[in-house]
């Protein structure tokens, strides 16, 4: 026969991985998750295509309220990008400026992400996997920005030209 056993077995997990609770998302993650659900829910939308127009209509709107010097930044990787990637079109992602290949189903090539939205100290220039950036086994694929300078805006256009071959 067996012993009766007494009270209750304890679970695999340890204490301690018990006692650290997640702690979930920010305010800022969830608003730029719900800004992404609005603007999926907006390309689903039957009826014509989203005109290019009111696409950068929308990002140049998110550029100038932005706070500065997000808004200067912004406004500068706009005219580098449009200038270096003329057939990268703007649209919204996450609620903020990013830059995909044409199409309805366009994938994003690169972004900018500004410091004010995750209360970051730098705000950054990335790009998806989409880009086509490959060096080898490893390359960067996001840049932290505190200003743009010429050898920056140079260096940004030479990146977006080499992402979109």
């Amino acid at each position: 026969m067996k012993p009766a056993q007494k009270g209750t077995q304890k679970s695999a997990v340890s204490t301690t991985e018990t006692s650290k609770q997640f702690k979930g998302f920010t305010d800022e993650e969830r608003g730029a998750m719900k800004e992404r659900i609005q603007e999926l829910k907006a390309a689903a939308r039957p009826g014509p295509e989203a005109d290019k127009a009111d696409e950068e209509s929308a990002v140049l709107a998110k550029i100038a309220e932005l706070p500065e010097p997000d808004r200067t930044m912004g406004k500068r990787l706009h005219a580098i990008i449009k200038e270096s990637a003329p057939a990268l079109s703007p649209r919204l992602w996450y609620g903020m400026p990013a830059y995909a290949t044409a199409g309805k189903d366009g994938k994003v090539v690169c972004f900018f992400q500004t410091a004010q939205k995750f209360k970051t100290r730098y705000a950054t220039f990335g790009f998806s996997d989409k880009a086509n950036l490959d060096e080898g086994a490893m390359w960067p694929t996001a840049f932290a920005l505190k200003g743009l300078t010429a050898a920056e805006e140079a260096r940004i256009a030479e990146l977006v030209k080499k992402a979109v071959r």
